[in-house]
């Protein structure tokens, strides 16, 4: 699969947890992809539970990668996005890793480094989609009926794609797709116009006649 190392499980507690374990255990190799049908333990950012029944995708990419790079993030948004839309669904960016459909969350993407690897998770609603409190969600099977093979296989070579792209290109198709342009955001503290991202993945926000240069974490929706 688009020269990926794949390692499939029925069920584990995390994919992800398994990908440091990997890197840790120094069996790591670039393009290592680690599949699971359901995870008892999945998670989001900050450790939030990802809810992983079966029927859904939950994969984590290891790439290397001896530096961070905040661009990867828009690129990785960018390739599960295009993934989603080749199946004739229209998905948009929420900043900082959901994607969503009719403002309904279906897929999310953790980043995380260690060593000189970076593991890329994501999880897509195919088949099912969790009930949380703090958001909407929504699945892919409400709109296309989608072989999961199929869908593995578009995301490879999309991830693969995007990551290769010049970065002027992540940056337009991303802004293209993106929910939060022109949309209010809380940064230190007291509220900004988030106007987009530079060629270095830095976000740019405006406020009043002021624009500030970001990174990440920094701010929140």
């Amino acid at each position: 699969m688009a020269n990926y190392k794949l390692i499939s499980f029925d069920k584990i507690p995390s994919t992800q947890d398994y990908a440091h374990e990997l890197i840790n255990a120094g069996r790591a190799t670039d393009k290592t992809a680690i599949l699971a049908a359901a995870q008892s333990a999945g998670r989001g950012r900050y450790r939030r539970t990802w809810v992983s029944h079966h029927g859904n995708l939950y994969i984590s990419f290891i790439f290397e990668c001896p530096e961070r790079d905040a661009r990867l993030s828009y690129a990785v948004a960018v390739a599960v996005s295009e993934t989603i839309a080749s199946f004739g669904v229209h998905p948009t960016i929420k900043w900082p890793n959901d994607i969503l459909v009719d403002n309904k969350k279906i897929a999310g993407i953790l980043i995380e480094y260690t060593g000189r690897f970076v593991i890329v998770g994501i999880g897509i609603n195919v088949n099912s989609n969790p009930t949380v409190e703090r958001y909407k969600t929504t699945k892919l099977d409400n709109y296309s009926e989608i072989p999961m093979n199929e869908l593995l296989n578009r995301l490879m070579r999309n991830i693969d794609k995007w990551r290769r792209a010049d970065f002027r290109a992540v940056r337009a198709r991303w802004t293209e797709l993106a929910a939060c342009i022109n949309k209010p955001v809380k940064y230190q503290g007291e509220m900004a116009e988030l106007i987009g991202i530079n060629e270095n993945g830095a976000l740019v926000l405006r406020r009043g006649s002021r624009y500030l240069l970001v990174y990440g974490d920094e701010i929140s929706m």
